[in-house]
């Protein structure tokens, strides 16, 4: 083995680890201008990221793996383009998710919260925090997040704590806080309550009960249905149209609530539909969000038949302490008793169900703290719509506005005890007291007698300062000041509201500046069928086990190619296994060429000391045309992933790498390099050219692929600064990581015509290799070729021994002409453009049948004319760019070139 050469395999498993403490401990991840530091310049530019926090409660799961990925690919390439690049590390404290864990734990051992006490409770919760909470920071690096680990936070940490606090004060002195009953969305298995956000619809079978309203003094009733019979006892009015003649003569009268005896108004509301149902509605006002809105405008009661348990508490009567199933299968049996039932029938509906629970949520009447939304909402409209905030893919600006032009008012108190206490303070007279530190007493009366509010703050309200919470707010920090607004918010489409939303409303409110200029968003990860991924369905890929398989290189690039912004991802193990392949050939190419470089020798080389070229920039008079090629190809990837970079297009990009060193560099130019090689003279050149399209491939792969490219390049700079391409790495720096990102440039005049001629070497290659394939011709057989090539007969003849290494044919029995006027006998014609083959097969394999391939040939290149005529005769040619028109007719007249060749074979 050579001083440089790499093991014959690449071993992800003793790599990724090694590579990932050179990072982190070199320095790396940290931002290369930093305001705390001697020598800061505040005119170089920053890239920020706030990750999304994971919860403290969670283990790595698929959906972390992708916005990892695509977060430390968008941090990575801004790196390599100079920035000063920041990616702020943190998890949330996720106070109903957190709570549940600690509280299932409790369970186990025979105990409760309620047993434990709040303050033993929480001290509790901090000690699983501890144990379990760093997990997930672990699990995040070994994706190969490049975050500033020193400057990780959590939100319930003292800093965040205070901008918390400070926050809740502003907008409670600004009177957009406030506290009062609400019907809101209540969870009895959580006891708390939950945000509309929080809530599923699922479409589920249900039953609609009807019965008879009757009328007060007569023996007339209203037909009504309901799916909740339980709330009937929570009933303060029955509602009918106003033009409804069926039962206009009830309006003003009263009804009697079944089994209770109540007596209820009959009122007439435009709300009711005189087609649906009955054309009579049950008014529960404390527990029906449209009937709470019925009872605002006619003044009527509101009735909480419910306690926090979902119990049927006083109001109910007879059914006081049931539970709200048991006390609607109780009371329906006695309104059946009692001749009030008309029927049942089965019912498709839309069931409310608690997102974190699963348990079906009860609308409440209940106390709790509201922020007064619009004003917020409003800003964080006018920063989308004026341009200040670019949603990435844009057909979500729709959805975001939708959501905020709708907007109620905001349900901020959670009844739980992790999470951020509300700095509200009461004493015995009820006074309140709202403040950023702890008082000692009433702030109206100085009662010294004073008990905090109990409810915590929605763990959204925290989440939503995060951008600037973690950069040291309310205070001004030198962070604060250099790294805020950030640069792009990356989070899944699916929290669009939750979190995104609040995060432009909290920064616009407290810093009046957008937490971000650019929101991307990307989706959903499915299986490779396009199914949601699900425990019950057995469907789940677990990206550790994923990794500790196929490397974390092959997981990353199969999410990153995958995707497309906004759009949800199908992904396979199959998928994973190929990109593991990718990661092979990378290797495999990569010791090539260090070998390469190894094998080269001082004499071979000369002694150079003169300046050494920019590693963009390729001279092509002093290189073949397969150097030429290669090079051009290389700059027109650099240019198109600059492009694709520019449009968020990073799976196309990654695809695009990809294509380029599998095929065009590994497949093509590598082959080719290993003929040339066997040239003195053009051995230098070869070598040179390997080093440096391997240095700027992998450079542009390694935002998507970063632990493979930065071991085999940093073999590469060995070998390079150990030979005589000394001065090709003189500058590059001790690691890939924060190595230039390629340049694109503008094309220069030999590119498109080097690409032209190769691919047509291509081409005629293919064609023959195809034939081979056909006739089963063993690649030990060395073939005989004439090729007839017009114009083109210089070119191949420069490129004869390229073509005959490559198509394996042999040498000394390749003939080429401009023309020919007798075609050979026994042999298989090949057309390629403008170029005809014949290779004679006499004796080797029965060339009878030729003419069936002729004419699937032949069909080919007609159904290509038919696409192109039809396409240059529509708006495509008046609209498009003359050359790209130019392009098309030039393609149009090749294959009509060839349609013709092929008739003149076949005749």
């Amino acid at each position: 083995m050579t001083k440089h050469e790499l093991p014959k395999a690449y071993d992800f498993k003793a790599t990724e680890q090694r590579i990932y403490a050179m990072w982190e401990t070199g320095g790396f991840f940290k931002p290369h201008n930093d305001p705390n530091k001697p020598g800061f310049d505040p005119n170089v530019k920053p890239f920020v990221i706030s990750i999304p926090p994971p919860n403290v409660t969670g283990e790595l799961h698929i959906g972390h793996a992708m916005f990892v990925s695509v977060e430390d690919l968008m941090i990575r390439y801004h790196r390599m383009k100079g920035f000063s690049t920041l990616w702020v590390p943190g998890s949330d404290h996720a106070g109903i998710a957190t709570q549940l864990m600690v509280e299932r734990d409790l369970l186990k051992e025979g105990s409760n919260r309620e047993e434990l006490g709040r303050e033993k409770f929480v001290a509790r919760t901090w000690e699983w925090k501890h144990k379990y909470g760093g997990m997930i920071y672990n699990q995040i690096r070994r994706l190969g997040a490049s975050c500033d680990w020193d400057r990780e936070r959590f939100t319930l940490d003292e800093g965040l704590s205070r901008a918390v606090r400070e926050a809740f004060v502003r907008l409670y002195e600004k009177g957009l806080i406030y506290r009062g009953p609400r019907l809101i969305n209540w969870s009895p298995g959580l006891k708390t309550a939950v945000s509309d956000l929080e809530v599923e619809y699922s479409e589920e079978e249900a039953k609609l009960y009807y019965f008879k309203y009757m009328i007060a003094d007569s023996d007339e009733f209203i037909p009504v249905a309901t799916i909740r019979p339980e709330t009937i006892l929570g009933d303060t009015a029955v509602a009918v149209h106003p033009e409804d003649e069926r039962y206009k003569k009830f309006i003003g009268r009263k009804a009697i609530v079944p089994i209770l005896g109540r007596e209820i108004p009959v009122i007439a509301d435009e709300y009711v539909s005189m087609e649906f149902g009955t054309g009579a509605l049950k008014i529960t006002p404390g527990h029906d969000p449209n009937d709470y809105a019925i009872a605002q405008r006619h003044n009527l009661p509101i009735i909480s038949i419910l306690d926090k348990e979902a119990k049927v508490n006083e109001h109910g009567g007879k059914y006081q302490g049931q539970d709200r199933f048991e006390a609607r299968k109780q009371l329906w049996a006695d309104m059946k008793e009692a001749g009030l039932v008309i029927k049942e029938e089965k019912y498709m509906t839309t069931i409310p169900r608690s997102q974190r629970g699963g348990e079906i949520v009860e609308p409440m009447i209940s106390e709790q703290w509201f922020v007064k939304i619009e004003s917020l909402a409003n800003k964080g409209l006018d920063a989308v719509r004026n341009g200040q905030i670019k949603i990435v893919p844009e057909r979500f600006e729709k959805v975001y506005f939708n959501w905020l032009e709708n907007i109620k008012d905001w349900c901020i108190s959670r009844q739980l005890w992790w999470g951020h206490r509300i700095p509200v303070w009461y004493c015995p007279d009820n006074h309140m007291t709202v403040a950023r530190e702890d008082p000692t007493q009433c702030a109206t009366c100085g009662s010294k007698e004073i008990r905090q509010d109990d409810d915590v703050l929605d763990t959204w309200f925290s989440s939503g300062l995060w951008p600037f919470s973690t950069l040291g707010w309310p205070d001004e920090t030198p962070d604060l000041k250099y790294f805020y607004p950030t640069s792009y918010m990356e989070t899944g489409y699916d929290i669009l509201f939750f979190w995104v939303a609040r995060m432009i409303m909290s920064g616009l409110e407290y810093t009046g500046q957008v937490p971000f200029h650019t929101v991307y968003l990307h989706g959903l990860v499915r299986d490779e069928h396009g199914h949601k991924m699900s425990k019950t369905k057995g469907n789940v890929i677990d990206p550790l086990i994923v990794m500790d398989e196929f490397g974390t290189d092959a997981l990353r690039f199969t999410l990153l190619v995958g995707s497309t912004p906004g759009n949800d991802t199908n992904v396979g193990i199959k998928k994973v296994e190929a990109n593991r392949n990718f990661a092979n050939k990378i290797w495999n190419a990569g010791r090539f060429v260090i070998n390469a470089i190894d094998g080269i020798s001082d004499q071979e080389l000369g002694i150079r000391n003169q300046e050494p070229q920019s590693p963009n920039v390729l001279i092509p008079n002093s290189y073949t045309l397969a150097d030429s090629w290669i090079w051009a190809k290389l700059q027109t990837l650099i240019r198109d992933v600059e492009r694709q970079f520019q449009n968020f297009q990073y799976g196309q990009a990654g695809q695009q790498i990809y294509d380029f060193i599998w095929s065009d560099f590994a497949d093509w130019y590598v082959e080719i390099a290993k003929g040339q090689m066997q040239n003195e003279a053009a051995r230098q050149q070869t070598v040179e050219t390997l080093a440096r399209v391997l240095d700027i491939s992998l450079r542009l792969l390694h935002p998507f692929t970063p632990f493979i490219t930065e071991e085999v390049w940093g073999h590469l700079q060995n070998a390079t600064r150990n030979s005589q391409l000394a001065t090709l790495s003189q500058d590059w720096p001790n690691a890939l990581i924060v190595a230039k990102f390629p340049e694109p440039r503008e094309p220069e005049g030999w590119e498109e015509s080097k690409i032209a001629d190769f691919t047509l070497i291509q081409e005629l290659v293919r064609s023959i290799r195809n034939l081979r394939a056909e006739k089963n011709i063993a690649p030990s057989k060395k073939l005989a070729a004439q090729f007839s090539a017009g114009d083109k007969a210089e070119l191949l003849n420069q490129q004869s021994a390229t073509i005959a290494a490559l198509a394996g044919l042999d040498p000394s029995q390749i003939t080429i002409h401009e023309s020919l006027t007798d075609k050979p006998a026994d042999s298989v014609a090949l057309v390629v453009g403008s170029v005809e083959i014949y290779i004679p097969l006499a004796g080797t394999v029965d060339v009878t049948n030729d003419k069936a391939r002729l004419e699937k040939d032949l069909a080919e290149a007609q159904s290509h004319i038919e696409r192109l005529e039809k396409l240059l005769s529509s708006d495509f040619a008046n609209k498009a760019p003359a050359a790209v028109v130019a392009k098309e007719r030039e393609k149009l007249a090749g294959y009509k070139d060839t349609a013709a060749k092929i008739q003149s074979q076949l005749k």
